[in-house]
Protein backbone atom coordinates (compact mmCIF):
# COMPACT_ATOMS: atom_id res chain seq x y z
CA UNK A 1 0.00 0.00 0.00
CA UNK A 2 1.31 3.45 -0.96
CA UNK A 3 -0.29 6.38 0.83
CA UNK A 4 0.28 9.63 -1.04
CA UNK A 5 -0.10 12.67 1.21
CA UNK A 6 -0.21 16.20 -0.20
CA UNK A 7 0.52 18.28 2.90
CA UNK A 8 0.75 21.85 1.67
CA UNK A 9 3.37 24.16 3.20
CA UNK A 10 5.27 22.41 6.01
CA UNK A 11 8.34 23.45 8.00
CA UNK A 12 11.36 21.23 7.60
CA UNK A 13 11.39 20.27 11.29
CA UNK A 14 7.73 19.21 11.28
CA UNK A 15 8.14 17.20 8.09
CA UNK A 16 11.31 15.59 9.44
CA UNK A 17 9.65 14.44 12.67
CA UNK A 18 6.64 13.16 10.75
CA UNK A 19 8.71 11.14 8.30
CA UNK A 20 10.70 9.60 11.17
CA UNK A 21 7.47 8.42 12.75
CA UNK A 22 6.45 6.89 9.42
CA UNK A 23 9.68 4.90 9.26
CA UNK A 24 7.88 2.53 11.65
CA UNK A 25 4.77 2.28 9.45
CA UNK A 26 3.95 -0.91 7.58
CA UNK A 27 2.74 0.98 4.50
CA UNK A 28 4.82 3.11 2.15
CA UNK A 29 4.26 6.87 2.15
CA UNK A 30 4.91 9.71 -0.25
CA UNK A 31 5.00 13.04 1.61
CA UNK A 32 4.46 15.82 -0.94
CA UNK A 33 4.97 19.33 0.34
CA UNK A 34 6.40 22.80 0.03
CA UNK A 35 8.69 24.40 2.60
CA UNK A 36 8.83 28.02 3.73
CA UNK A 37 12.22 29.60 2.88
CA UNK A 38 14.76 27.11 4.26
CA UNK A 39 18.40 26.24 3.67
CA UNK A 40 19.34 22.66 4.54
CA UNK A 41 22.88 21.45 5.07
CA UNK A 42 23.55 17.84 4.13
CA UNK A 43 26.26 15.71 5.73
CA UNK A 44 28.78 16.75 3.05
CA UNK A 45 28.26 20.50 3.38
CA UNK A 46 31.51 22.47 3.16
CA UNK A 47 32.17 25.57 5.32
CA UNK A 48 32.50 27.52 2.07
CA UNK A 49 29.08 26.47 0.76
CA UNK A 50 27.49 29.67 2.12
CA UNK A 51 28.53 32.87 0.37
CA UNK A 52 27.12 34.96 3.23
CA UNK A 53 26.79 34.51 6.98
CA UNK A 54 23.86 32.08 7.43
CA UNK A 55 22.70 34.10 10.45
CA UNK A 56 21.93 37.05 8.17
CA UNK A 57 19.52 35.09 5.94
CA UNK A 58 15.76 35.64 6.22
CA UNK A 59 15.17 31.91 6.20
CA UNK A 60 15.57 28.87 8.42
CA UNK A 61 18.98 27.20 8.26
CA UNK A 62 18.87 23.59 9.42
CA UNK A 63 21.10 20.54 9.41
CA UNK A 64 19.73 17.49 7.61
CA UNK A 65 21.04 13.95 7.94
CA UNK A 66 20.68 13.31 4.22
CA UNK A 67 23.52 13.04 1.76
CA UNK A 68 24.81 15.95 -0.29
CA UNK A 69 25.73 19.57 0.35
CA UNK A 70 23.67 22.69 1.03
CA UNK A 71 20.51 23.49 -0.93
CA UNK A 72 17.51 25.81 -0.73
CA UNK A 73 13.83 25.01 -0.30
CA UNK A 74 11.01 27.49 -0.64
CA UNK A 75 7.68 28.43 -2.18
CA UNK A 76 7.23 27.24 -5.75
CA UNK A 77 9.28 24.09 -5.22
CA UNK A 78 7.88 20.56 -5.14
CA UNK A 79 9.45 18.54 -2.32
CA UNK A 80 8.69 14.81 -2.12
CA UNK A 81 9.97 12.48 0.55
CA UNK A 82 9.24 8.81 -0.15
CA UNK A 83 9.21 6.84 3.11
CA UNK A 84 9.29 3.37 1.61
CA UNK A 85 10.76 -0.06 2.28
CA UNK A 86 13.73 -1.06 0.15
CA UNK A 87 15.94 -4.14 0.00
CA UNK A 88 18.34 -4.45 2.92
CA UNK A 89 21.45 -3.95 0.84
CA UNK A 90 24.19 -1.28 0.78
CA UNK A 91 23.24 -0.42 -2.81
CA UNK A 92 19.61 0.32 -1.87
CA UNK A 93 20.24 4.05 -1.47
CA UNK A 94 21.79 4.46 -4.90
CA UNK A 95 19.02 2.45 -6.53
CA UNK A 96 16.43 4.61 -4.75
CA UNK A 97 18.09 7.80 -6.00
CA UNK A 98 18.11 6.47 -9.55
CA UNK A 99 14.40 5.68 -9.30
CA UNK A 100 13.58 9.22 -8.16
CA UNK A 101 15.72 10.78 -10.87
CA UNK A 102 13.97 8.64 -13.50
CA UNK A 103 10.58 9.75 -12.17
CA UNK A 104 11.55 13.43 -12.36
CA UNK A 105 12.89 13.06 -15.90
CA UNK A 106 9.72 11.31 -17.08
CA UNK A 107 7.37 13.78 -15.37
CA UNK A 108 9.17 16.86 -16.71
CA UNK A 109 9.55 15.59 -20.26
CA UNK A 110 5.88 14.52 -20.26
CA UNK A 111 4.68 18.03 -19.53
CA UNK A 112 7.30 19.76 -21.74
CA UNK A 113 5.36 19.16 -24.97
CA UNK A 114 7.26 21.82 -26.93
CA UNK A 115 10.73 20.76 -25.73
CA UNK A 116 11.38 24.12 -24.11
CA UNK A 117 13.94 22.49 -21.83
CA UNK A 118 15.77 20.69 -24.60
CA UNK A 119 17.07 17.38 -23.35
CA UNK A 120 16.41 16.51 -19.70
CA UNK A 121 18.34 13.87 -17.79
CA UNK A 122 21.41 13.14 -15.70
CA UNK A 123 24.81 14.77 -15.88
CA UNK A 124 27.77 12.46 -15.40
CA UNK A 125 29.32 12.72 -11.93
CA UNK A 126 26.65 15.15 -10.73
CA UNK A 127 23.51 13.97 -8.89
CA UNK A 128 20.06 15.36 -9.56
CA UNK A 129 18.24 16.17 -12.78
CA UNK A 130 19.45 18.65 -15.40
CA UNK A 131 17.98 20.49 -18.39
CA UNK A 132 19.67 21.70 -21.60
CA UNK A 133 22.11 18.83 -21.37
CA UNK A 134 23.32 19.26 -24.92
CA UNK A 135 24.20 22.95 -24.56
CA UNK A 136 24.64 24.55 -21.12
CA UNK A 137 23.38 22.19 -18.40
CA UNK A 138 21.35 23.73 -15.57
CA UNK A 139 20.14 21.87 -12.52
CA UNK A 140 16.37 21.80 -12.02
CA UNK A 141 16.06 19.15 -9.28
CA UNK A 142 18.13 18.04 -6.31
CA UNK A 143 18.08 14.58 -4.75
CA UNK A 144 19.36 13.70 -1.28
CA UNK A 145 18.47 10.60 0.73
CA UNK A 146 19.49 8.19 3.43
CA UNK A 147 18.18 4.81 4.55
CA UNK A 148 17.63 3.48 8.05
CA UNK A 149 16.35 0.27 9.63
CA UNK A 150 13.20 0.49 11.71
CA UNK A 151 12.45 -1.49 14.89
CA UNK A 152 11.28 -4.47 12.80
CA UNK A 153 14.50 -4.61 10.81
CA UNK A 154 13.00 -3.13 7.62
CA UNK A 155 15.22 -0.72 5.70
CA UNK A 156 13.27 2.49 5.04
CA UNK A 157 14.13 5.62 3.07
CA UNK A 158 14.30 9.19 4.36
CA UNK A 159 14.27 12.57 2.58
CA UNK A 160 14.01 12.69 -1.21
CA UNK A 161 13.79 15.21 -4.01
CA UNK A 162 13.18 18.89 -4.62
CA UNK A 163 12.06 20.14 -8.05
CA UNK A 164 12.22 23.87 -8.81
CA UNK A 165 8.98 24.79 -10.55
CA UNK A 166 8.21 28.47 -9.92
CA UNK A 167 10.85 29.02 -7.23
CA UNK A 168 12.44 32.46 -6.82
CA UNK A 169 15.95 31.52 -7.89
CA UNK A 170 17.53 34.58 -6.26
CA UNK A 171 17.48 32.60 -3.00
CA UNK A 172 20.20 30.33 -4.40
CA UNK A 173 22.61 33.27 -4.76
CA UNK A 174 23.49 33.00 -1.05
CA UNK A 175 24.94 29.50 -1.43
CA UNK A 176 26.96 27.22 -3.68
CA UNK A 177 24.02 24.98 -4.59
CA UNK A 178 24.82 21.35 -3.79
CA UNK A 179 28.46 22.37 -3.50
CA UNK A 180 28.82 22.74 -7.30
CA UNK A 181 30.33 26.20 -8.01
CA UNK A 182 30.45 26.05 -11.80
CA UNK A 183 26.97 24.72 -12.62
CA UNK A 184 23.89 26.99 -12.45
CA UNK A 185 20.47 26.10 -11.04
CA UNK A 186 17.12 27.05 -12.55
CA UNK A 187 13.38 26.60 -12.18
CA UNK A 188 11.09 25.26 -14.88
CA UNK A 189 9.45 28.68 -15.01
CA UNK A 190 12.76 30.55 -15.39
CA UNK A 191 13.58 28.30 -18.34
CA UNK A 192 10.31 29.18 -20.03
CA UNK A 193 8.12 26.19 -19.16
CA UNK A 194 4.60 27.27 -18.22
CA UNK A 195 3.55 24.86 -15.48
CA UNK A 196 2.21 25.22 -11.95
CA UNK A 197 3.54 23.66 -8.79
CA UNK A 198 0.27 21.80 -8.22
CA UNK A 199 0.42 20.29 -11.72
CA UNK A 200 3.94 19.01 -11.11
CA UNK A 201 3.00 17.72 -7.64
CA UNK A 202 0.31 15.55 -9.15
CA UNK A 203 2.28 14.36 -12.16
CA UNK A 204 5.46 13.60 -10.24
CA UNK A 205 3.54 11.93 -7.42
CA UNK A 206 1.80 9.64 -9.89
CA UNK A 207 5.08 8.80 -11.60
CA UNK A 208 6.76 7.87 -8.32
CA UNK A 209 3.82 5.67 -7.32
CA UNK A 210 3.98 3.91 -10.69
CA UNK A 211 7.66 3.12 -10.17
CA UNK A 212 7.32 2.03 -6.55
CA UNK A 213 4.31 -0.13 -7.38
CA UNK A 214 1.33 -1.17 -5.30
CA UNK A 215 -2.17 0.06 -4.53
CA UNK A 216 -2.37 3.82 -4.02
CA UNK A 217 -4.47 5.82 -1.53
CA UNK A 218 -4.41 9.62 -1.79
CA UNK A 219 -5.28 12.35 0.71
CA UNK A 220 -4.67 16.05 0.21
CA UNK A 221 -5.30 19.29 2.02
CA UNK A 222 -7.31 22.04 0.37
CA UNK A 223 -4.75 24.52 -1.02
CA UNK A 224 -7.15 26.58 -3.12
CA UNK A 225 -7.68 30.28 -2.47
CA UNK A 226 -11.25 31.20 -1.63
CA UNK A 227 -12.80 33.58 -4.12
CA UNK A 228 -14.43 36.80 -2.94
CA UNK A 229 -18.17 36.67 -2.40
CA UNK A 230 -20.80 37.91 0.00
CA UNK A 231 -20.83 34.55 1.82
CA UNK A 232 -19.25 34.13 5.22
CA UNK A 233 -15.64 32.82 5.07
CA UNK A 234 -16.50 29.45 6.60
CA UNK A 235 -19.15 28.86 3.92
CA UNK A 236 -16.74 29.90 1.14
CA UNK A 237 -14.13 27.52 2.49
CA UNK A 238 -16.63 24.69 2.53
CA UNK A 239 -17.47 25.26 -1.13
CA UNK A 240 -13.77 25.32 -2.03
CA UNK A 241 -13.34 21.98 -0.26
CA UNK A 242 -16.07 20.43 -2.44
CA UNK A 243 -18.96 20.58 0.03
CA UNK A 244 -22.17 22.30 -1.07
CA UNK A 245 -23.60 24.12 2.00
CA UNK A 246 -26.90 24.56 0.15
CA UNK A 247 -27.46 20.80 0.44
CA UNK A 248 -26.71 20.71 4.19
CA UNK A 249 -29.33 20.02 6.82
CA UNK A 250 -31.21 23.11 8.05
CA UNK A 251 -30.48 23.87 11.69
CA UNK A 252 -34.16 23.22 12.45
CA UNK A 253 -33.89 19.61 11.22
CA UNK A 254 -35.08 17.20 13.91
CA UNK A 255 -32.29 14.98 15.17
CA UNK A 256 -32.66 11.23 14.65
CA UNK A 257 -33.58 9.08 17.62
CA UNK A 258 -30.01 7.99 18.29
CA UNK A 259 -28.93 11.61 18.88
CA UNK A 260 -31.63 12.58 21.36
CA UNK A 261 -30.43 12.86 24.94
CA UNK A 262 -32.65 12.80 27.98
CA UNK A 263 -31.54 15.19 30.73
CA UNK A 264 -30.96 13.54 34.12
CA UNK A 265 -30.06 16.30 36.57
CA UNK A 266 -29.78 14.12 39.65
CA UNK A 267 -27.82 14.54 42.85
CA UNK A 268 -24.45 13.66 41.27
CA UNK A 269 -24.96 16.19 38.47
CA UNK A 270 -25.93 18.94 40.91
CA UNK A 271 -23.04 18.05 43.22
CA UNK A 272 -20.46 18.38 40.46
CA UNK A 273 -21.95 21.67 39.30
CA UNK A 274 -21.74 22.98 42.86
CA UNK A 275 -18.12 21.83 43.06
CA UNK A 276 -17.06 23.55 39.84
CA UNK A 277 -18.76 26.76 40.92
CA UNK A 278 -17.16 26.56 44.37
CA UNK A 279 -13.67 26.11 42.91
CA UNK A 280 -14.27 28.56 40.04
CA UNK A 281 -13.48 25.91 37.45
CA UNK A 282 -14.49 25.75 33.81
CA UNK A 283 -15.53 22.46 32.23
CA UNK A 284 -15.47 21.85 28.52
CA UNK A 285 -18.64 19.84 29.12
CA UNK A 286 -20.54 23.08 29.61
CA UNK A 287 -18.52 25.43 27.41
CA UNK A 288 -18.68 23.18 24.33
CA UNK A 289 -22.26 22.03 24.87
CA UNK A 290 -21.27 18.34 25.10
CA UNK A 291 -24.29 16.02 24.66
CA UNK A 292 -22.88 13.57 27.20
CA UNK A 293 -22.77 16.01 30.10
CA UNK A 294 -25.65 14.40 31.99
CA UNK A 295 -24.26 10.87 31.67
CA UNK A 296 -20.69 11.82 32.56
CA UNK A 297 -21.56 14.14 35.41
CA UNK A 298 -23.93 11.58 36.88
CA UNK A 299 -20.93 9.22 36.84
CA UNK A 300 -18.80 11.81 38.65
CA UNK A 301 -16.66 12.49 35.59
CA UNK A 302 -15.82 15.87 34.09
CA UNK A 303 -13.28 17.32 31.69
CA UNK A 304 -11.64 20.41 33.15
CA UNK A 305 -10.69 23.25 30.82
CA UNK A 306 -7.61 25.25 31.79
CA UNK A 307 -5.92 28.42 30.54
CA UNK A 308 -9.18 30.33 30.84
CA UNK A 309 -12.40 30.00 28.92
CA UNK A 310 -11.64 32.19 25.89
CA UNK A 311 -9.92 30.80 22.82
CA UNK A 312 -7.68 32.70 20.40
CA UNK A 313 -8.95 30.67 17.45
CA UNK A 314 -12.35 30.64 15.78
CA UNK A 315 -12.89 27.12 14.46
CA UNK A 316 -16.08 26.65 12.47
CA UNK A 317 -17.47 23.91 14.70
CA UNK A 318 -16.73 25.13 18.22
CA UNK A 319 -18.90 26.96 20.74
CA UNK A 320 -16.04 28.18 22.95
CA UNK A 321 -15.90 31.95 23.59
CA UNK A 322 -13.46 33.69 21.20
CA UNK A 323 -13.26 37.13 22.77
CA UNK A 324 -9.86 38.43 23.90
CA UNK A 325 -8.64 36.10 26.67
CA UNK A 326 -7.71 37.16 30.19
CA UNK A 327 -4.33 36.61 31.82
CA UNK A 328 -3.69 33.13 33.21
CA UNK A 329 -4.74 32.45 36.79
CA UNK A 330 -1.76 30.93 38.65
CA UNK A 331 -4.12 29.25 41.17
CA UNK A 332 -5.95 27.26 38.48
CA UNK A 333 -3.74 24.10 38.55
CA UNK A 334 -4.23 23.70 42.30
CA UNK A 335 -7.98 24.24 42.01
CA UNK A 336 -8.22 21.52 39.35
CA UNK A 337 -6.21 19.19 41.58
CA UNK A 338 -8.55 19.94 44.48
CA UNK A 339 -11.55 18.98 42.31
CA UNK A 340 -9.86 15.71 41.33
CA UNK A 341 -9.33 14.88 45.01
CA UNK A 342 -12.88 15.77 46.05
CA UNK A 343 -14.35 13.72 43.21
CA UNK A 344 -11.96 10.83 43.91
CA UNK A 345 -11.27 10.56 40.18
CA UNK A 346 -9.31 7.58 38.91
CA UNK A 347 -8.95 9.19 35.48
CA UNK A 348 -8.79 12.98 35.14
CA UNK A 349 -9.09 14.72 31.77
CA UNK A 350 -7.65 18.21 31.33
CA UNK A 351 -8.25 20.14 28.14
CA UNK A 352 -7.54 23.71 27.16
CA UNK A 353 -8.42 26.56 24.90
CA UNK A 354 -5.86 27.57 22.28
CA UNK A 355 -3.74 30.42 23.65
CA UNK A 356 -1.75 31.66 20.68
CA UNK A 357 -1.31 34.94 22.57
CA UNK A 358 1.10 33.25 25.00
CA UNK A 359 4.74 32.52 24.21
CA UNK A 360 4.34 28.84 25.08
CA UNK A 361 0.74 28.52 23.88
CA UNK A 362 -0.32 27.76 27.44
CA UNK A 363 1.79 24.60 27.63
CA UNK A 364 3.43 25.57 30.90
CA UNK A 365 0.09 25.92 32.68
CA UNK A 366 -1.02 22.51 31.39
CA UNK A 367 2.21 20.97 32.68
CA UNK A 368 1.66 22.68 36.05
CA UNK A 369 -1.85 21.19 36.20
CA UNK A 370 -0.53 17.66 35.54
CA UNK A 371 2.03 18.05 38.32
CA UNK A 372 -0.55 19.51 40.72
CA UNK A 373 -2.88 16.53 40.19
CA UNK A 374 -0.01 14.09 40.63
CA UNK A 375 1.03 15.78 43.87
CA UNK A 376 -2.47 15.59 45.37
CA UNK A 377 -3.68 12.31 43.84
CA UNK A 378 -0.73 10.15 42.69
CA UNK A 379 -2.91 7.20 41.67
CA UNK A 380 -5.06 9.23 39.28
CA UNK A 381 -4.40 8.74 35.57
CA UNK A 382 -4.06 12.11 33.83
CA UNK A 383 -5.13 12.66 30.23
CA UNK A 384 -4.56 15.99 28.50
CA UNK A 385 -6.28 17.22 25.35
CA UNK A 386 -4.06 19.94 23.92
CA UNK A 387 -3.93 22.39 21.03
CA UNK A 388 -1.20 22.12 18.39
CA UNK A 389 0.81 24.86 20.21
CA UNK A 390 1.52 26.31 16.74
CA UNK A 391 3.90 23.41 16.14
CA UNK A 392 6.41 24.70 18.73
CA UNK A 393 8.48 21.66 19.82
CA UNK A 394 9.82 23.44 22.93
CA UNK A 395 6.30 24.21 24.14
CA UNK A 396 5.23 20.63 23.51
CA UNK A 397 8.25 19.40 25.44
CA UNK A 398 7.00 21.21 28.55
CA UNK A 399 3.93 18.96 28.55
CA UNK A 400 5.88 15.85 27.55
CA UNK A 401 8.22 16.39 30.51
CA UNK A 402 5.20 16.39 32.87
CA UNK A 403 4.48 12.84 31.57
CA UNK A 404 0.68 12.69 31.21
CA UNK A 405 -0.69 9.17 30.97
CA UNK A 406 -2.43 10.08 27.71
CA UNK A 407 -1.51 12.83 25.25
CA UNK A 408 -4.62 13.64 23.25
CA UNK A 409 -4.70 16.00 20.29
CA UNK A 410 -7.54 15.98 17.79
CA UNK A 411 -7.13 16.05 14.02
CA UNK A 412 -10.88 16.91 13.99
CA UNK A 413 -11.57 16.17 10.32
CA UNK A 414 -10.16 14.79 7.07
CA UNK A 415 -7.36 16.63 5.23
CA UNK A 416 -9.65 18.02 2.52
CA UNK A 417 -11.82 19.83 5.07
CA UNK A 418 -9.12 21.13 7.42
CA UNK A 419 -9.13 24.69 6.11
CA UNK A 420 -12.91 24.92 6.30
CA UNK A 421 -13.23 23.37 9.76
CA UNK A 422 -10.20 24.77 11.59
CA UNK A 423 -8.45 27.43 9.47
CA UNK A 424 -5.79 28.21 12.11
CA UNK A 425 -4.56 24.62 12.29
CA UNK A 426 -3.10 22.09 9.85
CA UNK A 427 -3.36 18.35 9.33
CA UNK A 428 0.39 17.79 9.08
CA UNK A 429 0.95 19.80 12.25
CA UNK A 430 -1.52 17.67 14.19
CA UNK A 431 0.20 14.49 12.99
CA UNK A 432 3.56 15.95 14.02
CA UNK A 433 2.34 16.82 17.54
CA UNK A 434 1.17 13.23 17.95
CA UNK A 435 4.31 11.77 16.39
CA UNK A 436 6.59 13.79 18.66
CA UNK A 437 4.57 12.76 21.71
CA UNK A 438 4.67 9.08 20.76
CA UNK A 439 8.41 9.27 20.07
CA UNK A 440 8.78 10.51 23.66
CA UNK A 441 7.12 7.33 24.90
CA UNK A 442 3.63 8.67 25.65
CA UNK A 443 0.34 6.93 24.89
CA UNK A 444 -1.29 9.07 22.21
CA UNK A 445 -4.90 9.62 21.26
CA UNK A 446 -6.76 11.62 18.63
CA UNK A 447 -10.34 12.28 17.59
CA UNK A 448 -12.46 13.51 14.74
CA UNK A 449 -16.01 14.46 13.83
CA UNK A 450 -18.18 13.21 11.00
CA UNK A 451 -21.10 14.93 9.31
CA UNK A 452 -19.21 17.80 7.67
CA UNK A 453 -19.07 16.37 4.15
CA UNK A 454 -16.35 13.72 4.47
CA UNK A 455 -16.51 10.15 3.17
CA UNK A 456 -15.89 6.87 4.98
CA UNK A 457 -12.81 6.21 2.84
CA UNK A 458 -11.36 9.61 3.77
CA UNK A 459 -11.88 8.82 7.45
CA UNK A 460 -10.15 5.49 6.95
CA UNK A 461 -7.14 7.31 5.50
CA UNK A 462 -6.94 9.47 8.63
CA UNK A 463 -7.16 6.38 10.82
CA UNK A 464 -4.36 4.81 8.76
CA UNK A 465 -2.16 7.87 9.32
CA UNK A 466 -2.86 7.86 13.05
CA UNK A 467 -1.97 4.20 13.31
CA UNK A 468 1.16 4.70 11.19
CA UNK A 469 2.59 7.28 13.61
CA UNK A 470 1.84 5.16 16.68
CA UNK A 471 -1.45 6.56 17.96
CA UNK A 472 -3.20 4.01 20.21
CA UNK A 473 -6.69 5.49 20.73
CA UNK A 474 -9.08 7.17 18.30
CA UNK A 475 -12.51 8.70 18.89
CA UNK A 476 -15.14 9.38 16.22
CA UNK A 477 -18.43 11.17 16.84
CA UNK A 478 -21.22 13.03 15.08
CA UNK A 479 -20.80 16.78 14.60
CA UNK A 480 -23.73 18.73 16.03
CA UNK A 481 -24.14 22.33 14.91
CA UNK A 482 -24.05 24.64 17.97
CA UNK A 483 -25.64 27.68 16.33
CA UNK A 484 -26.67 28.95 12.90
CA UNK A 485 -23.34 30.80 12.73
CA UNK A 486 -21.35 27.57 12.80
CA UNK A 487 -20.63 25.04 10.05
CA UNK A 488 -23.76 23.24 8.82
CA UNK A 489 -24.30 19.51 9.24
CA UNK A 490 -24.01 17.75 5.88
CA UNK A 491 -25.74 14.62 7.20
CA UNK A 492 -26.27 12.48 10.29
CA UNK A 493 -24.28 9.27 10.20
CA UNK A 494 -26.13 6.15 11.35
CA UNK A 495 -24.98 3.92 14.25
CA UNK A 496 -24.07 1.07 11.89
CA UNK A 497 -21.75 3.41 10.00
CA UNK A 498 -19.95 4.27 13.23
CA UNK A 499 -19.53 0.57 13.91
CA UNK A 500 -17.99 0.18 10.45
CA UNK A 501 -15.52 3.01 11.11
CA UNK A 502 -14.50 1.39 14.40
CA UNK A 503 -13.89 -1.92 12.62
CA UNK A 504 -11.78 -0.17 9.98
CA UNK A 505 -9.68 1.52 12.65
CA UNK A 506 -9.06 -1.70 14.53
CA UNK A 507 -8.13 -3.46 11.29
CA UNK A 508 -5.51 -0.76 10.72
CA UNK A 509 -3.90 -1.49 14.07
CA UNK A 510 -5.42 1.05 16.45
CA UNK A 511 -5.74 -0.44 19.93
CA UNK A 512 -9.03 1.26 20.81
CA UNK A 513 -11.57 3.04 18.58
CA UNK A 514 -14.48 4.71 20.37
CA UNK A 515 -16.96 5.37 17.57
CA UNK A 516 -20.60 6.26 18.06
CA UNK A 517 -22.94 9.17 17.32
CA UNK A 518 -22.42 10.73 20.76
CA UNK A 519 -18.72 10.00 21.18
CA UNK A 520 -16.59 12.99 22.16
CA UNK A 521 -12.87 13.17 22.91
CA UNK A 522 -13.19 12.40 26.61
CA UNK A 523 -16.10 9.95 26.36
CA UNK A 524 -15.26 6.71 28.20
CA UNK A 525 -11.67 7.93 28.45
CA UNK A 526 -10.78 5.63 31.36
CA UNK A 527 -12.01 2.56 29.51
CA UNK A 528 -10.14 3.59 26.37
CA UNK A 529 -6.85 3.83 28.23
CA UNK A 530 -7.32 0.43 29.85
CA UNK A 531 -7.97 -1.12 26.43
CA UNK A 532 -5.08 0.60 24.68
CA UNK A 533 -2.01 -1.58 24.26
CA UNK A 534 1.23 0.41 24.20
CA UNK A 535 2.87 -0.02 20.84
CA UNK A 536 6.45 -1.25 20.54
CA UNK A 537 8.00 1.85 19.08
CA UNK A 538 11.43 3.30 19.88
CA UNK A 539 11.46 6.08 22.45
CA UNK A 540 13.37 9.33 21.94
CA UNK A 541 13.97 11.58 24.93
Amino acid sequence: MIRRRHLGRVTFHEANDLQRALVEASDDYLLIMEHPPTYTRGIRTSPTSFKVDPATLEADVVDADRGGDVTYHGPGQVVIWPVISVVDDPSAGKTHVTMMEDAIITAVTTIDHDHVLGSVGRLDDYPGVWAHLESAPVKIAAVGVRTARNSRGKRRTLHGLALNVTTDMRAFEAIVPCGIPDKPVASLQSLGLDVTELEMEELLGQELVRRIGGEERVARVDRSVASQSDERPLIRRLRKAGVNPDEALPITTRKPEWLRIEAHMGAEYQSLRTLTEDLRLVTVCEEAGCPNIFECWADGTATFMVNGERCTRACGFCLIDTRKPFALDPTEPDRVAEAVVRLKLRHAVVTCVARDDLADGGAGAIADTIRAIRARSPETKVEVLISDLRGDPEALQLIIDARPDVMNHNVETVPRLQRAVRPSAAYHRSLTVLARSRAAGLTTKSGMMVGLGETADEIEEVLADLSAIGVSIATIGQYLRPTAQHLPVARYWEPAEFDDLAARGRALGLSHVQSSPLTRSSYHAREALSDATPLSLPTRR
